[in-house]
């Protein structure tokens, strides 16, 4: 199955050498490029892409609005681009429904793994990125609208309670199924089950989630 995907980036270098690497892969085809948001969000409509690899930073309409217009409209995966790893967007743009964040300088292998494991329906998220999500709730918490509240999270079990927490450290399925002591396949039935009960499209969100609800907390333990 061949991974359709719109590149959108205000730097027409970045945009093309991108397209040039994901076009070489036999199993990925740019459907279109964009050198703002609102034709970003123009192309999606009009391709239907699988994935949109969008720059969080650009004229017109910015990578984040663009990200939340694209998310609520289609089944589309976004995976942001950005120079910085520390970029003070990063809160932002997961929020807004984006499934990964790349940084511009990414290898070409990454880049192409990347866009592979966001449209396989799961999210890409680099450590540094997940401590800055956390950092966020750290020092910034008080000012920021709570969209999921605590009371929500009584549709799930006790066990699929204790997942989202280990979601939220960052663990992966093997890793909670050894905690948990059961099996990869019963941890992957508890995802499903999290982001299904919740209405979140995937881990990032479900990590947004436990902490904004206060399962989860910085620094804490499960």
């Amino acid at each position: 199955m061949t991974v359709r995907v719109v590149v959108a980036d205000d730097q027409e270098l970045v945009r093309a050498g991108f397209g040039m690497i994901l076009d070489a892969q036999p199993d990925i085809e740019v459907v279109a490029e964009a050198d703002n948001g609102a034709e970003a969000v123009a192309a999606v409509r009009e391709h239907r892409p699988d994935v949109l690899l969008l720059d969080i930073r650009m004229p017109v309409m910015d990578g984040i609005e663009a990200a939340a217009i694209v998310c609520a409209e289609t089944d589309c995966r976004v995976l942001m681009l950005t120079t910085f790893d520390l970029d003070d967007y990063v809160y932002d743009a997961l929020r807004a429904g984006a499934s990964g964040f790349l940084l511009k300088d990414v290898r070409r292998a990454d880049l192409v793994h990347g866009v592979r494991v966001v449209a396989a329906g799961e999210s890409l998220l680099a450590p540094s990125v997940t401590r800055k999500l956390i950092a966020e709730f750290t020092s910034r918490s008080v000012n920021r609208p709570v969209t999921l509240s605590a009371t929500r999270l009584s549709v799930l079990t006790g066990r699929e309670q204790e997942t989202l927490q280990m979601i939220a450290r960052g663990l992966s399925n093997a890793e909670i199924a050894q905690a948990m002591v059961v099996s990869e396949h019963t941890v992957k039935t508890h995802v499903s089950n999290v982001l299904t009960k919740l209405g979140l499209r995937d881990r990032v969100q479900a990590v947004i989630a436990a902490y904004e609800t206060g399962l989860a907390v910085p620094g804490g333990t499960v």
